[in-house]
């Protein structure tokens, strides 16, 4: 074959190489699960969009309340999840209504959300079953009185009863 001739046939497999990898790359993409963001329990598109309105809610309900997480350790059997909440002068409150989300980091396929907790003297707490796999948990709640507003986020972990807040 001819040196003049294999010039236009090797741009050509060039040309389709680079676009059999567009759509590969395109095709594994939608085929990966992403995960969206749960910060403030919602799709992080409305997150954005309502940021300082949840920045003013937090403000607000900081001024007036303090909130504490108290669960020792979410390892074992039965694991309770629980939250102390009382004013600035240290009085409980327990007109709240909380809701909580726990979540893996890495999958929604053990998502759950808790509602309804048990209520005495200002701490509220939350009754869960065996958390179905060890390791890392978001724990993501979401606290109001009134019209004030506030999101705590926790990252806690079965097999240490350590947490820190996100």
């Amino acid at each position: 074959m001819n040196k003049g001739r294999i010039w236009p046939y090797a741009i050509g497999a060039a040309i389709t190489l680079v676009f059999g990898f567009c759509v590969a790359t395109i095709v594994i993409t939608e085929s990966s699960a992403i995960q969206e963001s749960d910060v403030y329990m919602t799709k992080y598109q409305v997150a954005d969009l309502n940021a300082n309105e949840y920045i003013q809610k937090r403000i607000e309900f900081d001024k007036l309340y303090d909130v504490v997480y108290i669960t020792q350790s979410i390892g074992g059997e039965s694991p309770v999840i629980s939250y102390k909440i009382t004013t600035k002068d240290g009085k409980s409150v327990s007109n709240a209504k909380i809701k909580i989300a726990l979540s893996r980091p890495e999958t929604d396929k053990y998502d759950k959300d808790l509602q309804e907790p048990k209520v005495k003297d200002g701490v509220y707490s939350f009754s869960v079953e065996k958390f179905p796999k060890a390791g890392v948990w978001n724990i993501i709640a979401k606290i109001d009185i009134d019209d004030k507003e506030r999101f705590l986020n926790i990252k806690a972990d079965t097999r240490a009863p350590y947490s820190f807040e996100f």
